[in-house]
Protein backbone atom coordinates (compact mmCIF):
# COMPACT_ATOMS: atom_id res chain seq x y z
CA UNK A 1 0.00 0.00 0.00
CA UNK A 2 1.07 3.79 0.15
CA UNK A 3 1.74 5.67 3.24
CA UNK A 4 2.25 9.19 4.25
CA UNK A 5 6.10 9.96 2.88
CA UNK A 6 6.84 11.15 6.75
CA UNK A 7 6.46 7.71 7.59
CA UNK A 8 9.58 5.11 8.23
CA UNK A 9 9.45 2.17 6.13
CA UNK A 10 11.42 -1.25 6.51
CA UNK A 11 10.90 -4.11 4.64
CA UNK A 12 12.30 -7.22 5.15
CA UNK A 13 13.07 -10.59 2.88
CA UNK A 14 15.11 -14.15 3.14
CA UNK A 15 15.62 -16.44 0.57
CA UNK A 16 12.95 -17.94 -1.55
CA UNK A 17 11.82 -21.30 -0.67
CA UNK A 18 11.84 -23.89 -2.83
CA UNK A 19 9.19 -26.18 -1.62
CA UNK A 20 8.87 -28.42 -4.50
CA UNK A 21 11.88 -30.22 -2.55
CA UNK A 22 11.27 -32.49 0.68
CA UNK A 23 12.28 -30.46 3.88
CA UNK A 24 14.93 -31.99 5.68
CA UNK A 25 14.47 -30.77 9.36
CA UNK A 26 18.29 -30.34 10.31
CA UNK A 27 18.63 -28.50 13.76
CA UNK A 28 21.90 -28.23 13.47
CA UNK A 29 21.89 -26.31 10.03
CA UNK A 30 19.29 -23.45 11.07
CA UNK A 31 21.52 -22.22 13.80
CA UNK A 32 23.93 -19.76 13.01
CA UNK A 33 27.10 -20.54 12.17
CA UNK A 34 30.00 -20.19 14.44
CA UNK A 35 31.09 -16.39 13.18
CA UNK A 36 28.04 -15.28 14.19
CA UNK A 37 26.44 -15.40 9.97
CA UNK A 38 23.47 -17.23 9.01
CA UNK A 39 23.07 -20.05 6.98
CA UNK A 40 19.37 -19.45 5.26
CA UNK A 41 20.10 -17.59 2.44
CA UNK A 42 19.74 -13.89 1.96
CA UNK A 43 18.48 -11.19 4.29
CA UNK A 44 17.44 -7.64 2.60
CA UNK A 45 16.65 -4.55 3.82
CA UNK A 46 15.17 -1.15 1.53
CA UNK A 47 14.09 2.20 3.70
CA UNK A 48 12.54 5.05 3.31
CA UNK A 49 13.17 8.12 5.68
CA UNK A 50 10.30 11.02 6.36
CA UNK A 51 12.42 13.27 3.77
CA UNK A 52 12.15 10.59 0.78
CA UNK A 53 15.60 9.31 1.43
CA UNK A 54 16.10 5.36 0.07
CA UNK A 55 18.15 2.96 1.03
CA UNK A 56 18.81 -0.71 0.07
CA UNK A 57 21.05 -3.10 1.54
CA UNK A 58 21.07 -7.18 0.83
CA UNK A 59 22.93 -9.69 2.84
CA UNK A 60 23.38 -13.42 1.67
CA UNK A 61 24.08 -16.57 2.94
CA UNK A 62 25.49 -17.39 -0.54
CA UNK A 63 24.48 -21.51 -2.27
CA UNK A 64 25.23 -24.37 -1.62
CA UNK A 65 27.98 -26.29 -3.11
CA UNK A 66 28.46 -23.21 -5.31
CA UNK A 67 31.46 -23.35 -7.54
CA UNK A 68 35.04 -22.37 -6.43
CA UNK A 69 34.98 -18.54 -7.56
CA UNK A 70 30.89 -18.06 -8.13
CA UNK A 71 30.17 -14.26 -7.45
CA UNK A 72 26.44 -13.93 -6.82
CA UNK A 73 24.25 -11.13 -7.01
CA UNK A 74 24.21 -9.46 -3.78
CA UNK A 75 27.78 -7.74 -4.49
CA UNK A 76 26.81 -6.47 -7.67
CA UNK A 77 24.76 -3.18 -7.29
CA UNK A 78 22.03 -3.14 -10.10
CA UNK A 79 21.48 -6.96 -9.70
CA UNK A 80 20.38 -7.94 -5.97
CA UNK A 81 20.60 -4.57 -4.80
CA UNK A 82 19.49 -0.97 -5.64
CA UNK A 83 18.86 2.61 -4.43
CA UNK A 84 18.31 5.85 -6.34
CA UNK A 85 15.69 8.81 -5.99
CA UNK A 86 13.30 6.92 -7.40
CA UNK A 87 13.36 3.48 -5.17
CA UNK A 88 15.09 1.15 -3.35
CA UNK A 89 14.96 -2.47 -3.98
CA UNK A 90 16.46 -5.69 -2.64
CA UNK A 91 15.96 -9.29 -4.59
CA UNK A 92 16.91 -12.66 -3.48
CA UNK A 93 16.81 -15.72 -5.77
CA UNK A 94 19.01 -17.54 -8.18
CA UNK A 95 21.71 -15.25 -8.75
CA UNK A 96 22.66 -16.11 -11.94
CA UNK A 97 19.05 -14.89 -13.27
CA UNK A 98 19.43 -11.92 -10.96
CA UNK A 99 22.63 -10.92 -12.51
CA UNK A 100 21.47 -11.68 -16.15
CA UNK A 101 18.22 -9.17 -15.57
CA UNK A 102 19.83 -6.55 -13.32
CA UNK A 103 16.47 -7.08 -11.40
CA UNK A 104 16.46 -4.20 -8.83
CA UNK A 105 17.89 -1.65 -11.12
CA UNK A 106 15.39 -2.79 -13.74
CA UNK A 107 12.64 -1.96 -11.64
CA UNK A 108 14.07 1.86 -10.77
CA UNK A 109 14.42 2.17 -14.86
CA UNK A 110 10.72 0.83 -15.76
CA UNK A 111 9.43 3.20 -13.00
CA UNK A 112 11.50 6.19 -14.82
CA UNK A 113 11.13 5.48 -18.41
CA UNK A 114 7.57 3.56 -18.20
CA UNK A 115 6.35 6.07 -15.63
CA UNK A 116 4.77 3.16 -13.47
CA UNK A 117 4.31 3.11 -9.70
CA UNK A 118 6.65 1.08 -8.05
CA UNK A 119 4.17 -1.71 -7.53
CA UNK A 120 3.82 -1.71 -11.36
CA UNK A 121 7.35 -1.85 -11.97
CA UNK A 122 8.51 -4.42 -9.31
CA UNK A 123 5.00 -6.52 -10.73
CA UNK A 124 6.10 -6.12 -14.91
CA UNK A 125 9.80 -6.66 -13.78
CA UNK A 126 9.25 -9.88 -11.98
CA UNK A 127 6.56 -11.38 -13.79
CA UNK A 128 8.02 -10.40 -17.48
CA UNK A 129 11.22 -10.28 -17.42
CA UNK A 130 12.65 -13.19 -14.64
CA UNK A 131 11.73 -16.91 -15.78
CA UNK A 132 9.47 -18.01 -13.10
CA UNK A 133 11.07 -19.30 -10.40
CA UNK A 134 14.05 -17.46 -10.21
CA UNK A 135 13.35 -14.09 -7.97
CA UNK A 136 11.61 -12.08 -5.43
CA UNK A 137 12.18 -8.69 -4.22
CA UNK A 138 11.23 -6.40 -1.78
CA UNK A 139 10.84 -2.23 -2.70
CA UNK A 140 9.87 1.06 -1.33
CA UNK A 141 9.37 4.09 -3.67
CA UNK A 142 10.36 8.12 -2.06
CA UNK A 143 6.53 8.54 -1.50
CA UNK A 144 6.19 5.51 0.87
CA UNK A 145 4.78 2.85 -1.28
CA UNK A 146 5.77 -0.89 -0.60
CA UNK A 147 5.74 -3.61 -2.90
CA UNK A 148 7.39 -7.22 -2.29
CA UNK A 149 6.55 -9.49 -5.08
CA UNK A 150 8.14 -12.57 -6.02
CA UNK A 151 8.20 -15.73 -9.06
CA UNK A 152 8.82 -18.79 -6.54
CA UNK A 153 6.81 -21.10 -4.43
CA UNK A 154 7.02 -18.46 -1.64
CA UNK A 155 9.19 -15.57 0.25
CA UNK A 156 9.28 -14.79 3.50
CA UNK A 157 8.98 -10.74 3.89
CA UNK A 158 7.72 -8.18 6.18
CA UNK A 159 6.80 -4.94 6.03
CA UNK A 160 6.75 -1.91 9.07
CA UNK A 161 6.15 1.68 9.45
CA UNK A 162 6.85 4.15 12.48
CA UNK A 163 3.31 4.22 13.29
CA UNK A 164 3.16 0.36 14.22
CA UNK A 165 1.35 -0.50 10.86
CA UNK A 166 2.91 -3.94 9.71
CA UNK A 167 2.89 -7.16 7.55
CA UNK A 168 4.33 -10.36 6.98
CA UNK A 169 4.12 -13.39 4.83
CA UNK A 170 5.16 -16.17 3.23
CA UNK A 171 3.12 -17.54 0.62
CA UNK A 172 0.94 -15.47 -1.96
CA UNK A 173 -1.17 -13.24 -0.28
CA UNK A 174 -4.53 -12.07 -1.96
CA UNK A 175 -4.58 -8.24 -1.52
Amino acid sequence: GVWHPSLALIALAEHEIDYSQPIQKDVEKELPAASGGSQLGTVGCVAVDNQGNLAAATSTGGLVNKMVGRIGDTPIIGSGTYANNLCAVSATGKGEAIIRHTVARDVAAVMEFKGLSLKEASAYVVEECVPRGNVGLIAVSASGEVTMPFNTTGMFRACATEDGYSQIGIWTSVE
